[in-house]
């Protein structure tokens, strides 16, 4: 996973409002899932570390998997990881044999002033830290799930995480289905706060279009972005609606970003195999030729059946003016402004789909409208603003991790450190 370019104007812009008063800190970074496969909370980790870096801050990340040679020199891997079904996807984690070990040695080795662990209730890194007597500084998680069914495995663990939880000092949850999700096995003394994912709005409104994949009137270019082999993202209701749209709009182009080309074929194979002279798979493309994919389309489609707890790709693809047709997930229905932002349709319904499309490429209006509202909501989720949302609530913590250690622990810089965990 490679590094993305930073636009810091926004960043310094906000030097007035800096929650720690000019106060720089050394943070860590625990990630559950490995940077070799994309995913929404790496990325998430990856951009918020740059931002965080911009802004004079020392950042290390710590992640399972083996390192690559695309990876931020901050970056630091296991070596290992495994995969396992996880919320309808395929999550690649780190947790058996060492890996506890190796997660506290990082930390305590790090003198981190504060350490952000992201979902900790999920087996892996990020769950390691939290053993009792372990604490050398203080530990934000940030909690990104949500369910549709809440998993039997969490029920089960529930008492044994709300334990286990007990040494986080504030909970960051992405969205209020997250916070839903959060609240099961937080503690209700735990501190939470509904932050949203972030995303650099100026590099997806600037990005170059590319003549490849732009679209026009009658040759309109409608988008997909995912893993097509993962039933909740939902490429089958995509292709559906697609094969309706052919018939009214003949020479559509339909382009397919992200892992999963071989089983895209086969639900093709199995709907409408004519469809394949008009679906281009263009694969695992980089965050430059993402947000020139965005801005090129006539329509971006978002038919996702669940798991969602967010919706980055909305946020994206709205920030660079391209107009969105999403289902009506909650977390969709959230970050399009009740549908004022986004075009919604009834989750799993391709009929409903297709006509949303459909006004869209009809109306040049229509599609003006939801392009403008939605680069105005994609505002809401800049990193400048979102970035300064988590750093009050790394002050928050910090003033009350100095109130708690003993007067002579404030003195030398000591922590009540289990140092042979």
């Amino acid at each position: 996973m490679t590094s993305k370019p930073v636009d810091d104007s926004a960043s310094k812009q906000n030097t007035d409002h800096d929650p720690l008063q000019g106060r720089k800190l050394r943070i860590g970074i625990i990630s559950p899932y490995s940077f070799e496969t994309p995913g929404g909370v790496q990325f998430h980790i990856r951009d918020f570390a740059q931002e965080l870096i911009s802004r004079g801050h020392a950042v290390e990340v710590l992640a399972p998997g083996r390192r690559t040679t695309d990876m931020p020199l901050w970056v630091h891997t296991t070596g290992s990881s495994f995969s396992i079904p996880y919320n309808g996807s395929v999550a690649h984690l780190s947790y058996f044999g060492v890996a506890g070990m190796l997660a506290r040695k990082w930390v305590r080795q790090g003198h981190f002033d504060l350490v952000h662990l992201h979902e900790p209730e999920v087996p892996s890194l990020s769950h390691k830290p939290l053993v009792m007597g372990f604490e050398p500084c203080p530990y934000v998680a940030t909690f990104h799930a949500a369910f549709d069914t809440y998993p039997l495995a969490l029920r089960i663990c529930q008492s044994y995480l709300r334990s286990y939880l007990a040494n986080v000092r504030a909970a960051i949850c992405v969205s209020d289905s997250a916070l839903d999700t959060a609240r099961r096995y937080l503690r209700p003394s735990t501190p939470m706060s509904i932050i949203p994912n972030g995303i650099n709005v100026q590099y997806f409104a600037s990005a170059t279009i590319n003549p490849d994949w732009l679209g026009y009137q009658d040759h309109p270019t409608i988008g997909f972005l995912g893993r097509m082999g993962e039933e909740r993202k939902g490429f089958d209701v995509f292709i559906k609606a697609c094969s309706l749209v052919l018939q009214r709009y003949p020479h559509a182009r339909f382009l397919c970003v992200g892992d999963g080309e071989a089983e895209g074929r086969k639900i093709i194979a199995a709907i409408e195999p004519a469809m394949m002279d008009h679906v281009e798979f263009l694969g695992r493309i980089s965050d430059e030729d993402k947000a020139r994919f965005y801005r090129s389309l006539s329509v971006y489609v978002a038919p996702q059946l669940g798991g969602e707890s967010f919706g980055i790709v909305l946020a994206e693809a709205m920030a660079a003016g391209c107009p969105v047709v999403a289902s009506d997930l909650k977390a969709f229905t959230d970050i399009s402004k009740d549908g004022r932002a986004a075009s919604l349709f009834r989750t799993g319904e391709y009929v409903d789909c297709a006509h949303a499309v459909e006004a869209i490429l009809d109306d040049s209006a229509r599609s003006h409208e939801l392009s403008t509202e939605g680069m105005c909501a994609a505002f809401d989720y800049d990193w400048s603003s979102v970035a300064d949302q988590i750093l009050q609530v790394y002050a928050d913590v910090l003033t009350g991790w100095r109130l708690r250690q003993p007067l002579s622990a404030q003195r030398h810089g000591f922590h009540n450190v289990a140092e042979n965990v």
